[in-house]
């Protein structure tokens, strides 16, 4: 029972149900216990192949897994469930999950056949410009499944050590061999798959030479190298690996070479102990302002719903940072003997493209190699050469990285760099918002490994040499049917007032599909008023073109007359990856961390 108090001299009670089991779950029932009131072992294994589509073995250890949890013996006496006991089973997240919880993807393929769950300055605490950086974010994004890391080389002041922040902004520094240890220490704790780090470079051939040794000594055997791949090792070969990916030295000397000889210090700013700002601040960040001038931070705000309305000017991305630090003026030839051993650690080679994209995206047979693009010019490569990312993926790595101006960490939609093929779509993890949200989801999938084998479509070449046009217009391939039943546990996630301080809550589902345009669709249920455990029992109708790369994207909010709704969680699951039929959804709170008692009961049904 709640009670709420109204004007302070009268109290409102509400009662708190469990909810009893939807139509979908009695109909389940009455069929598989034929008729009875008890479903038999048997039953229940029939229920779950020809219903809930699972194989063979996969339903014999459930329906162990629920009879141990049911009768502790699965050895002695009658085991039959009643309807209660298998609504029960139904609303459990742990025996009844919607997607697998186990790696089943093919490993063995090379690295360029996945989508990698990549972080973009990983050391951030928080915005780009004066939070701390720390091994903190990085012991936690390793843990939750990310598996590329992105550190940012500098010089300390007097260039006598490495140190790892922000380059030209005020962010604080962290030492490298906290970062290195930190990775090593974490990076294979839950799960084996190898982990790429992704380097700065901002560094002189000297100070290059000690970093090679910091990350030798640091990670030893654990260090994949090879140089000159023609094709990447398989995330199954590369089992408890770190591999290390930048420029190599040759490279940054040369593009440091080129932007010296068109460039000035005009107009740069400075910080002490650090390298020259690769941007222009707004005026209200200017160096000695302190603090923004009253009300200008609401538009930087990051808000999961204006994450598009950044100013789409990313030419000065972080990215692009590395061709502002000063040249090394030392001779050649002891250069090249410095910066030797730096170069033998690097196995994933990373292009910067010169000139025209189309040249920078030619697919050399005999060579693989990485290139980075900002999400703004992959809008512009996504408009004008399509077909060349995708062919130009299916061997060779893309990254693509958030603009420079998103100062507050926010992120970008993902989803174009994945219709492209893009490997690497680096985001801010520290960040929050709808965008993150579909990462993470993604991610969830292939028994969060972080790496998510890449659909046929982005990977087949047919006869005359065609490849996926992610602009083509295609015929509906699948249709998928989504039942919101019931949903339940927020009575002890949340505080009784935490909705509405004089009722109990009014939630509603909102339900929808990202993904190609074409499959872009969202619905609202009814609300549900004065319901600590609604139930909805609403079915949504979703007809995909491109099923492979369609997410699923439910959240819980509750509907306030004011306008302002509150959040009640939300998840996003990939619909290639659903198991069919009645299953438990948990939800997750906005930083993406799971709720523990917060779930819905759904059905889905492809056609």
């Amino acid at each position: 029972m709640s009670r709420y108090r109204v004007c302070l001299c009268f109290t409102r009670k509400f009662r708190t149900v469990e909810p009893g089991p939807p139509q979908d779950v009695k109909d389940a029932f009455e069929e598989y216990a034929e008729g009875g009131k008890h479903m038999t072992a048997e039953g229940l294994q029939q229920f779950l192949e020809h219903f809930q589509g699972e194989a063979v073995t996969e339903a014999r250890e459930t329906v162990e897994k629920v009879l141990q949890k049911r009768y502790h013996n699965t050895k002695t006496g009658m085991q039959t469930l009643t309807l209660e006991v298998f609504q029960h089973y139904l609303f459990s997240a742990d025996l009844n999950p919607p997607i697998r919880d186990k790696v089943h993807h093919d490993m063995k393929a090379p690295l360029s056949h996945y989508f990698i769950f990549t972080g973009h300055n990983s050391y951030l605490t928080g915005n780009q410009l004066w939070s701390d950086s720390s091994d903190v974010p990085i012991i936690k994004a390793v843990k939750n499944g990310v598996r590329v890391v992105e550190l940012d080389l500098w010089p300390n002041a007097d260039k006598s050590d490495v140190q790892v922040l922000h380059g030209g902004t005020w962010t604080t520094p962290v030492k490298l061999t906290k970062c290195l240890q930190s990775i090593k220490d974490n990076a294979f704790t839950e799960n084996q798959y190898p982990v790429i780090i992704t380097l700065e470079d901002h560094l002189t051939p000297p100070l290059q030479k000690k970093v090679a040794q910091v990350i030798t000594d640091t990670f030893q055997e654990m260090l994949f190298k090879c140089e000159g791949l023609e094709e990447f090792p398989s995330p199954e070969d590369l089992k408890k690996k770190i591999i290390i990916s930048t420029k190599p030295p040759q490279q940054i000397t040369a593009d440091n070479e080129d932007k010296s000889n068109n460039s000035s210090n005009k107009g740069k700013r400075w910080r002490l102990g650090a390298p020259p700002l690769p941007f222009t601040l707004p005026k209200f960040f200017k160096c000695g302002s302190g603090a923004s001038k009253k009300g200008s931070r609401k538009s930087y705000s990051s808000d999961q719903e204006d994450e598009d309305k950044i100013d789409d000017d990313d030419d000065h991305s972080s990215e692009c940072s590395q061709d502002n630090e000063d040249n090394d003026t030392s001779d050649p030839g002891s250069i090249q003997s410095k910066a030797l051993e730096y170069r033998h650690l690097i196995s994933i080679h990373a292009e910067k493209p010169k000139g025209e994209l189309k040249d920078a995206l030619k697919v050399e047979l005999d060579k693989v190699k990485r290139i980075s693009l900002s999400e703004g010019k992959l809008k512009r490569a996504a408009l004008s050469h399509a077909i060349e990312v995708v062919r130009f993926t299916q061997n060779n790595v893309l990254r693509i990285f958030p603009k420079g101006t998103r100062f507050n960490s926010s992120n970008y939609n993902p989803l174009t760099g994945w219709m492209h093929g893009a490997q690497m779509v680096a985001f801010n993890m520290q960040g929050h918002g709808k965008y993150l949200w579909w990462m993470q989801g993604l991610f969830r999938s292939n028994g969060g490994c972080g790496y998510l084998k890449k659909p046929k479509l982005l990977m087949n070449v047919g006869p005359d040499g065609q490849v996926f046009d992610p602009k083509a217009e295609l015929k509906v391939q699948k249709t998928l049917k989504v039942k919101v039943c019931v949903g339940d546990g927020w009575h002890l996630d949340f505080k009784q007032t935490y909705f509405d301080s004089y009722s109990s809550p009014d939630f509603y589902t909102r339900v929808g599909i990202e993904g190609v345009s074409a499959d872009k669709k969202m619905f609202e249920t009814k609300i549900k008023e004065y319901k600590w455990s609604p139930v909805w029992d609403e079915e949504f109708t979703f007809e995909l073109t491109v099923p492979e790369l369609a997410l699923l994207r439910v959240e819980i909010l509750e509907y306030d007359m004011s306008g302002t709704n509150d959040f009640g969680g939300q998840t996003c699951l990939l619909v290639s990856e659903l198991k069919q039929g009645i299953r438990a959804v948990p939800l997750y709170n906005k930083k993406g961390e799971k709720l523990n008692s917060v779930r819905l009961l759904m059905r889905f049904v492809f056609v």
